[in-house]
């Protein structure tokens, strides 16, 4: 049998000093993270980010494949439909996300939409496991720019899939293998709109743990000047014997943290 997984996982965000309001929503838990970023220029993005991540998270545990996970997510989008449904002014909000969930497998699960990003370091080595759906990764993709170039590009926040409560909105889900010791960085583009992968690397590699790393990847991107919103989660994969319970208890942060306060039921 596959010995199970869990998720050591903290995140750490930061308005910046350009806005007012936090946009960006995590979560982390045992059995999953994830971090999710309101679409700047469309109304409450805070809210969106918060909706999705709470209703995805409540009363929930680890996933048994990609296609439950995809389930849950659609459902999830759909309470975005229905605050717009309720409140016109809502029409247009809409959310990144970027989120890493313990299956049955004894794997890891990797959903993705919009361009907030997700990362594994493994013996040293950090990989980038997203693709931005974005204009400029577009551009990228077809020669017309180069990768060095995105970070200073004036288009660089235009992206090109988000969840919105759309039926048509998509998201990408699959199957990871996942190795005691693994590092996973899931952040918004806050951070890496201002750090490059090399800084990130050192970084991650060097932090005795997900706090300390999520907080010096925040840290530093506001010392880089960053002028969005920027959050960093940290997880780091660990065994855990057959006689271990795995929490289902999951802790919010940012706009999931403020928009919504009550307790949610952990079944």
């Amino acid at each position: 049998m596959t010995p199970p997984l869990r998720l050591h996982g903290a995140a750490v965000w930061a308005v910046g000093e350009h806005r007012l309001v936090n946009q960006d929503a995590a979560f982390t838990a045992t059995w999953g993270a994830a971090v999710a970023d309101g679409v700047g220029g469309g109304p409450s993005g805070d809210l969106a980010s918060a909706t999705l991540i709470h209703r995805l998270v409540a009363g929930r545990g680890a996933m048994p494949d990609a296609a439950s996970l995809a389930v849950r997510i659609r459902e999830a989008n759909w309470d975005l439909r229905a605050h717009t449904e309720r409140d016109s002014s809502l029409v247009g909000m809409a959310t990144t996300f970027t989120g890493i969930f313990v299956s049955d497998a004894g794997g890891l699960l990797l959903a993705h939409t919009g361009d907030s990003r997700g990362y594994l370091l493994r013996a040293g080595r950090l990989t980038r496991e997203t693709r931005d759906d974005s204009y400029v990764q577009a551009l990228i993709d077809h020669g017309l720019l180069a990768p060095e170039a995105a970070a200073s590009h004036p288009r660089r926040n235009i992206i090109t899939a988000s969840l919105s409560g759309r039926e048509q909105d998509a998201v990408s889900v699959v199957d990871r293998v996942a190795v005691d010791g693994d590092r996973w960085l899931l952040c918004s583009d806050g951070l890496t709109d201002y750090l490059p992968e090399g800084e990130i690397a050192a970084l991650l590699a060097a932090a005795a743990g997900p706090e300390v790393a999520a907080a010096s990847l925040v840290g530093l991107a506001l010392q880089a000047g960053t002028r969005d919103n920027v959050t960093a989660v940290v997880c780091d994969v660990r065994s855990a014997g057959a006689e271990t319970a795995i929490s289902q208890r999951a802790s919010f942060y940012g706009a999931a943290a403020t928009r919504f306060c009550e307790e949610l039921e952990t079944a």
